[in-house]
């Protein structure tokens, strides 16, 4: 089996991690190729970013010449997994949904601790669009930027751990989601902090999306994920054939 990861922004160690992370989290047998936009933000923390890093993850994708069996959205609220759906027949899953979907199995309501404040309404836009929302305590932001999660990572530890500490004690969270493809191996820390379940998006996207492929399940294409229709598209980055 093989899964595509994609990073939604530019930034190669933050690949790098969320392949590693991946890979971890991955049975054996499975493959994990992490792949980085050619194009894009460095970090994608508002909507102008989100919707420029979808294009920048599609054509990622589409330019991936090697048999796959899921894709992997690794960004927290992005846009683009409708996208993708349309493009590929094989399982797409988002870390932020996966995420979600997996702590409702481990608590009554989870939190999310994300990077800025500008990201909480995009992720709680997400979350609703998805139909999560009504099991989510709270979206609560650490402060940090994303990439201050790799230059500055102990002040961005303790950031995060103290909003998830606030989320369980005020917010009455039972689990917490980590609200970024870059906070993993977080977990522990906040774990210990705590006292509840962590959930990392990547992890729990890898096994999602390796259950849905040893089921032979794909992604339904009746209705709103059909393949797009076939017309002219000026300038739009992806190669010329959008089919698989």
């Amino acid at each position: 089996m093989r899964i595509l990861i994609v990073n939604v922004n530019t930034t190669e160690s933050m690949t790098e991690a969320i392949g590693a992370q991946a890979r971890r989290a991955a049975a054996p047998g499975t493959e994990i190729v992490a792949l980085t936009p050619r194009f894009g933000a460095e970090s994608v923390e508002g909507n102008f970013e989100s919707y420029l890093c979808a294009v920048g993850v599609m054509d990622a994708v589409m330019r991936y010449d090697q048999p796959f069996d899921a894709v992997i959205q690794a960004g927290y609220g992005e846009h683009g997994r409708e996208g993708l759906q349309e493009l590929l027949e094989v399982p797409v899953v988002d870390i932020t949904e996966a995420a979600a979907s997996t702590a409702m199995f481990l608590g009554h309501k989870y939190s999310v601790v994300t990077t800025l404040d500008r990201a909480v309404p995009l992720i709680e836009d997400r979350l609703k669009l998805a139909g999560l929302d009504a099991r989510c305590a709270s979206v609560r932001a650490s402060g940090m930027a994303v990439l201050e999660l790799e230059s500055q990572p102990e002040r961005a530890v303790d950031a995060i751990v103290q909003q998830a500490a606030k989320a369980v004690e005020e917010d009455h969270a039972e689990v917490i989601c980590l609200g970024c493809g870059g906070m993993a191996e977080l977990e522990d820390k906040v774990r210990s902090r705590t006292g509840v379940p962590v959930v990392d998006g990547v992890a729990a996207a890898v096994t999602i999306a390796e259950s849905l492929v040893r089921l032979g399940l794909k992604t339904s294409k009746v209705r709103t994920y059909a393949p797009p229709r076939a017309k002219r598209i000026t300038g739009f980055p992806l190669p010329d054939s959008l089919g698989r």
